[in-house]
């Protein structure tokens, strides 16, 4: 990438940009508010509760469940503190190393995650699914993957 001369976007590029800014802003907000109003559980909560559900065992480690969260260790500590204290999770010292800790989801977790997905779900559909019309969602899900990741150096061929 030549940083000295960038190339500016053009007005279908910039839109696109903009558009996905103000969606990684807005859409986390208003999940979240349905999260809060419809079920008393935030987004983050649910997120954890979800990714701990998701593991076969039901059981994450502590530094895997904040990296599938996208969070910090210690953002994700909290989160687990409060929904242990809840009793939705518990903690517990890894059988294969006494240094980590496991975050374990209870029954109590479970039922409080099966009542809050059909408002998640409901919510995703409304604020994001039914914007999106006719577009190839495999296609757009494989771009939305990409993100994050360098970028193949274009072809000028193209």
């Amino acid at each position: 990438m030549d940083e000295e001369d960038p190339r500016p976007l053009d007005d279908a590029e910039e839109k696109v940009v903009r558009a996905l800014a103000r969606a990684l802003l807005v859409l986390p907000r208003l999940l979240d508010a349905d999260l809060v109003r419809e079920q008393r559980l935030a987004l983050q909560e649910y997120e954890v509760l979800r990714h701990v559900s998701e593991s076969p065992t039901r059981l994450l480690r502590m530094s895997d469940l904040a990296a599938r969260c996208e969070l910090s260790l210690s953002g994700t500590t909290r989160i687990v503190s409060r929904l242990e204290s809840d009793g939705l999770l518990k903690r517990v010292t890894c059988e294969q190393d006494a240094r980590g800790t496991n975050a374990v989801l209870t029954y109590r977790g479970l039922k409080r995650l099966q009542a809050a997905w059909p408002t998640h779900l409901a919510s995703v559909r409304r604020h994001v699914l039914d914007h999106l019309g006719e577009l190839d969602l495999h296609r757009l899900s494989m771009a939305l993957q990409l993100f994050g990741t360098p970028a193949e150096p274009a072809d000028p061929d193209r």
